[in-house]
């Protein structure tokens, strides 16, 4: 049996363990039971702080989601420098729009876009493609380390090599063996600052 803790349970300590919960083990980790096991508590005091699993992702989308008022890019890369560290928190960001983490990046975005002078519907285009472009981007890497991102884009250009002789497609892929996620995702960045920049 494991022993009761002590101390104060406080909101942001259950947040904590559900975030590392979430790093070591995935979405398919992060129950209850691993919460109050992690915690050395009971369910009630669980709920006294968090209504439901989904309350607890978004608290640790939340938690992990750290934006200053910094550039687009620079906030982009923010976006995305996280969800590379927590591979489970592009899922959840996409989940729920309505979400603390996905306000506090929308407003962001959309600060910095309204600083370049777009307002009414052009801020809200503008702002809804970047936010999606960064959102979408930054959690479609589909390998948890480099080792195995590297062997991911390999057998990835093999299989586009093979299915079509196009030339367009054979230069895709002879390039994907050296590809480089962040230095893409900030030429994207680059490509649409530059749209409405002009």
């Amino acid at each position: 049996m494991t022993p009761r803790r002590t101390d104060a349970l406080s909101r942001e300590r259950i947040v904590e363990a559900a975030v590392r919960i979430l790093d070591e083990q995935g979405e398919g980790g992060l129950t209850l039971r691993a919460v109050t096991d992690r915690l050395a508590t009971g369910r009630g005091a669980i709920y006294h702080h968090v209504a439901n699993k989904d309350e607890l992702l978004a608290a640790a989308a939340d938690d992990v989601v750290r934006l200053g008022d910094a550039p687009i890019r620079e906030l982009a890369l923010a976006v995305f420098d996280a969800i590379d560290a927590h591979p489970w928190l592009g899922a959840q960001l996409a989940r729920d729009p309505a979400q603390p983490a996905v306000l506090r990046i929308w407003k962001g975005v959309g600060t910095q876009l309204h600083r370049l002078g777009l307002t009414g519907t052009a801020l809200g285009d503008a702002g809804a493609a970047l936010v999606n472009y960064v959102l979408g981007a930054a959690a479609a890497r589909r390998a948890p380390d480099e080792a195995a991102r590297k062997d991911y884009l390999e057998a990835l250009a093999a299989q586009w090599a093979g299915s079509d002789p196009d030339p367009v497609v054979q230069e895709a892929a002879a390039l994907l063996s050296e590809h480089d996620d962040r230095a893409q995702f900030l030429a994207g960045v680059d490509i649409f600052l530059r749209g409405i920049s002009g």
